[in-house]
């Protein structure tokens, strides 16, 4: 059976980009899960470490969610190589 993957091999390729915002923004994984959670999308800590390490599938929803979290356009999430001008 065909399973999408990065490059990488992970399930993602904005993880490492979401990681690098959190923490220039000096957020905790549980601190991230909290802002999205005051945004109306019920996630944990959890769910953040999974997204960072690659080991989750991001949603369109997901990455708009994020964006709003980090006050960026949706395609600051990905990395320099695959985000389009």
């Amino acid at each position: 059976m065909f399973k999408l993957k990065a490059p990488d091999g992970t399930n993602n390729i904005c993880g490492k980009r979401i990681k690098e915002l959190r923490l220039g923004m000096d957020l905790s994984q549980r601190r991230l899960a909290v802002k999205l959670q005051l945004l109306g999308y019920d996630v944990d800590n959890f769910f953040i470490r999974r997204v960072e390490n690659g080991e989750r599938f991001i949603t369109d929803i997901e990455l708009q969610m994020f964006s709003r979290v980090f006050n960026v356009p949706v395609n600051e999430l990905f990395p320099a190589s695959h985000a389009r001008t």
